[in-house]
């Protein structure tokens, strides 16, 4: 009864009310669904800025280090103001071009939402733009508001340490580089996703034969207490490093190898170095100078050099070493991807 006054005082037909129903219906879940979305994305925000550490990645491969003997770093999130270059080699490339040149501050007010791109795998992305200055040669360059760019090319990587990039992060960054091609009234020019995604898939495939963790186990005869090995340490030229619980030889910026985590409150019954391959340049001769430094440690703290087995490492053993290394960085080399190079690091991060 009372629906129908309400359509006798509105003028409206059976079918008017229902369709007028219907509509009020749509406006309520399409609110409920944004309400849900902005939810979502908050959420997943919040978790990105908590992850302290990469999982095993790069197709599971069985090389992996335990997590307790290994240092967790933290996931970079790539930002157009940080001195990264977008490389081809591991990000997928996306070009914009403009008919007329366009202001830096008109791109980066479209893009001002782009740092909380969702996804669990913290993915890294980059956006370039070629500048164009009539009193300069036209350069690539992260966004600055007050030069103006003729072309854009925005990138997302396509594989780390966590694996191939999802085609949920991958569809995602696409959709937006799409929409910003339209607001900004540029043409694009965009590989296919399933191209995209099949690159990932190769790049991952590629690096997790390359991704190797190398290990130099110092047995003691007797054990060692944090404190004497501490100071050992420091007097080869090792540093604590910043979670307190490991050491770490060379620079605090480019470390080349370091220990497996201790416990401070325990002694010491065997010291294991470890040498990410990928990270570190072949010209640092990275391994000899672990191999030297585990000699030294062992003669000075009454040890010896065992394999994982706790046997003595032969001669024979670390021939094999080598002669390993030799074919994994010409591997990397012909890859284009050079051990211990920006792209290098970025990919095996």
């Amino acid at each position: 009864m009372f629906l129908e006054q309400i359509m006798t005082s509105l003028g409206l037909s059976d079918l008017q009310f229902a369709l007028a129903v219907i509509g009020l219906g749509i406006l309520i879940l399409v609110a409920l669904l944004n309400l849900r979305y902005a939810h979502v994305r908050k959420k997943a925000k919040a978790q990105n800025a908590l992850e302290k550490r990469f999982a095993p990645g790069f197709a599971d491969i069985s090389s992996t280090q335990n997590e307790t003997e290994a240092e967790q770093v933290q996931a970079p999130v790539i930002m157009s103001s940080e001195k990264a270059a977008i490389d081809p080699r591991i990000d997928c490339v996306i070009s914009l071009r403009f008919d007329e040149p366009i202001s830096g501050q008109e791109i980066l007010k479209e893009m001002e939402d782009w740092q909380d791109i969702p996804g669990p795998s913290g993915v890294q992305w980059m956006c370039e733009g070629l500048n164009v200055n009539v009193d300069e040669v036209e350069t690539w360059e992260p966004i600055q508001s007050d030069a103006v760019y003729s072309e854009l090319q925005l990138a997302i990587q396509l594989a780390s340490r966590r694996g191939p990039i999802g085609v949920l992060e991958l569809s995602d960054f696409c959709s937006r580089v799409q929409l910003l091609a339209e607001t900004l009234g540029s043409q694009i020019d965009m590989p296919t996703v399933s191209a995209m995604l099949e690159s990932a898939e190769e790049l991952d495939r590629m690096a997790a034969e390359s991704d190797i963790q190398l290990s130099i186990n110092v047995a003691f005869d007797e054990p060692c207490s944090w404190k004497d090995l501490a100071i050992i340490l420091r007097q080869r030229g090792f540093h604590l490093s910043r979670n307190g619980r490991s050491y770490e030889f060379g620079g605090p910026e480019a470390g080349l190898f370091k220990s497996a985590e201790l416990d401070p409150n325990q002694s010491v019954k065997q010291l294991t170095l470890l040498l990410e391959f990928p990270l570190v340049p072949e010209s640092s001769r990275a391994f000899e100078r672990m191999l030297a430094e585990g000699v030294a440690v062992a003669q000075i703290a009454h040890g010896r050099l065992v394999d994982d087995n706790g046997m003595n490492l032969s001669e024979a053993a670390v021939t094999s070493i080598r002669q390993h290394l030799d074919v994994l960085y010409i591997k990397l080399d012909k890859s284009g991807i050079p051990a211990g190079s920006s792209t290098a690091i970025r990919l095996f991060s």
